[in-house]
């Protein structure tokens, strides 16, 4: 059966947490901003995979850092595919805080990251069937 593009996008949304440990962190005690963009962009290729079984390369990413991410947090990582293109999928990712001990929750971190589909000669393919 084949899936219409919402049920794609609603298919790949992909979420992971993780602890932040110290050796995540700089001498602020805050998550280093590489740490992140690596996690981030491990998130917008799986999505990007899930949404259409292909092969995917990460072109571009525009990231906006809003809040630091102290040690000791929980973080929530979450893709999205937001625009679907002819041979490239735009992804929304998101890094959400949440406080270890209380319900507390804020977004730290937001970036779109532009994937691209590509066959085994590394050409630019159609993410559709």
């Amino acid at each position: 059966m084949k899936l219409s593009i919402q049920e794609k996008i609603q298919n790949s949304r992909t979420s992971h947490f993780r602890a932040v440990f110290p050796e995540l962190t700089n001498h602020h005690n805050t998550m280093l901003g590489g740490k992140a963009m690596e996690i981030m962009d491990e998130i917008a290729f799986i999505t990007a995979t899930r949404f259409s079984r292909k092969r995917f390369v990460v072109a571009g990413s525009e990231v906006n850092y809003t809040k630091p991410i102290p040690a000791g947090s929980i973080i929530e990582v979450t893709g999205e595919v937001t625009k679907v293109g002819k041979t490239s999928l735009k992804i929304l990712v998101r890094v959400i805080i949440e406080d270890m001990y209380s319900n507390k929750t804020e977004e730290a971190i937001k970036a779109y990251f532009t994937c691209v589909s590509i066959d085994e000669n590394k050409k630019s393919i159609s993410v559709l069937d």
